[in-house]
């Protein structure tokens, strides 16, 4: 997988990194299981610091689309794919929304349980 940013764009970098990862999880290029570069080696290619790269995991990593352990390098989740990505973007649009409209994570928490009974 080929990584690019532009320094110039209102994106951050690492926001800009972790795009381009599930847009590669949900067209198929990066596979369950793959493993991702290591940060250090990433960051030099891009140009960029390393850290930046490891915070662009850490978000993948909190949305369970990677995992990563200390000495032995991110990878794929196994139950990452296309609709997983999907319902992490649902769930952010949901509570941007929500926010907007005063409501807590509670409060989105509960109405979505209630839409389960119903």
């Amino acid at each position: 997988m080929l990584f690019r940013v532009d320094h110039a764009s209102a994106v951050s970098l690492a926001d800009q990194i972790a795009v381009q990862v599930r847009a590669s999880i949900e067209d198929g290029t990066l596979a369950p299981g793959e493993r991702l570069p290591p940060a250090r080696d990433l960051a030099t290619s891009l140009g960029i610091n390393m850290h930046t790269v490891l915070r662009a995991y850490q978000a993948l990593r909190e949305d369970e689309i990677i995992e990563m352990r200390q000495g032995r390098g991110a990878w794929v989740r196994a139950d990452a794919g296309p609709g997983l990505i999907r319902m992490n973007e649902l769930a952010r649009q949901l509570m941007d929304e929500a926010r907007k409209l005063g409501l807590s994570q509670p409060d989105v928490v509960r109405l979505i349980e209630r839409t389960q009974t119903a």
